[in-house]
């Protein structure tokens, strides 16, 4: 008899479904050449929403370890993400007043696309980043990055070194936490008493008013509202002061705690969020129930696309080896038979193929070459970034296609 599911937050027992997108393989597996010809492991991908927290999360399937040691996403390889990254430093440094006798640690800091920023403003860092193969690249960079996940043990080792953050940084790390009540207790660890937190996370009301299913993969554990984000931190003794709304992957929150202690009054802008979401439904079960429908009809959508192109004689290409890519072409049942190839900048994926529908990844060059008639923009949150890079498909009647909410051709 299978264990019962729990809420990874409070506990509670975990049945009422969100978004059951079928068998999906991990969606950062890249397959090499030699291993077309091996297996590959599929994990339900069933996303639930706690009826006492309202938390939507997934329950856990691989291990960790397993998804995050050698991890293929690199952030430098997105002139936005970078320049996002580099606002964000100049932002926080002006507001906080931050200098030489600071220090700022950067949880799940990848190659330190965000740390360098503050290196060059003569602030001291310190990034913590599960992947090794990723902090290595920090490290060749002159970013001083340890390889660990955070949690407690974790946080108390860092105390113990001497390592308190003034200003603590996680930027699209809090979905991907199995253990949620350990890591964030480890924030509070390192967080200096009178130090900020800032966290940045896909937010929850945009994925649901945009059916940003694709958003739901088993890297990511948990799916947050203002709402939601507020209790979990409130739990472990860290306040929710402000809140920013950002354009990035299709809609995120970036929020600003401190400890209880040290933590100023709520902004206007964190009041006027919270009525917002609980319009929305988000603080009763009706609106979270309503998913499901939406996300059959995007995935209706974009079948139809594909066999009409296909019944035309056109060709498909797509553009993003992105994990988000991953869930909707298998939740979609959308492979080799509909899209050609995919392209992606980073040369960590290139030469490699899609973990399940086992499309092939090449360079950008490759769209000028074969000319497809239409390029499926995977990657759709950065769509304005790749529709200028990708301009030139105009030049033989080329056009994108934008699959989320609805597949929608743009010339």
């Amino acid at each position: 008899m299978p264990t019962p599911l729990t809420c990874r937050f409070c506990s509670a027992p975990l049945s009422r479904s969100f978004a059951d997108l079928g068998l999906s393989p991990l969606a950062n597996s890249y397959v090499a050449e030699a291993d077309l010809l091996g297996p590959e492991t599929f994990w339900p991908l069933h996303a639930y929403v706690c009826e006492q927290c309202l938390l939507v999360q997934l329950p856990p399937s691989e291990a960790p370890e397993a998804i995050f040691s050698d991890y293929a996403y690199f952030s430098s390889y997105s002139d936005s993400w970078l320049a996002h990254a580099k606002a964000y430093v100049e932002q926080v440094s002006e507001r906080f007043a931050l200098g030489p006798q600071h220090r700022v640690i950067e949880i799940a800091s990848n190659d330190g696309y965000l740390l360098r920023w503050f290196v060059e403003r003569g602030v001291p860092v310190l990034g913590v980043e599960p992947a090794a193969n990723v902090a290595e690249v920090a490290r060749e960079n002159g970013i001083r990055t340890v390889v660990e996940f955070l949690g407690e043990a974790t946080a108390r080792a860092l105390r113990e070194q001497g390592e308190g953050a003034d200003l603590l940084v996680g930027n699209n790390v809090l979905a991907h936490v199995p253990d949620l009540n350990d890591f964030v207790t480890g924030l509070g660890i390192l967080l200096e008493p009178t130090g900020v937190l800032t966290m940045e996370f896909p937010h929850l009301l945009r994925l649901m008013a945009e059916t940003q299913f694709d958003t739901i993969y088993h890297e990511h554990f948990s799916y947050y509202s203002l709402l939601t984000v507020e209790q979990v931190f409130a739990h472990h003794g860290l306040v929710l002061f402000d809140v920013e709304e950002l354009p990035t992957h299709g809609g995120s929150l970036r929020v600003y705690c401190m400890h209880r202690d040290a933590a100023p009054a709520p902004t206007a802008r964190v009041v006027e969020l919270r009525e917002r979401e609980r319009a929305a439904g988000l603080g009763s079960l009706e609106a979270y129930d309503a998913f499901r429908e939406q996300v059959l009809a995007t995935k209706r959508s974009l079948l139809r696309f594909a066999l009409d192109a296909k019944a035309e004689g056109r060709s498909i290409a797509a553009y993003g080896a992105a994990a988000k890519g991953n869930t909707l072409l298998n939740y979609c049942g959308v492979g080799r038979d509909f899209v050609d190839y995919v392209v992606d900048r980073s040369p960590h994926k290139q030469g490699r193929y899609l973990p399940g529908t086992r499309i092939p990844i090449r360079g950008p060059e490759a769209v000028a070459e074969t000319r497809p008639d239409y390029l499926l923009l995977l990657a759709w949150n950065l769509k304005d970034e790749i529709m200028e890079q990708m301009a030139h498909i105009r030049e033989w009647g080329g056009r994108f296609v934008v699959p989320v909410p609805e597949a929608r051709v743009h010339d």
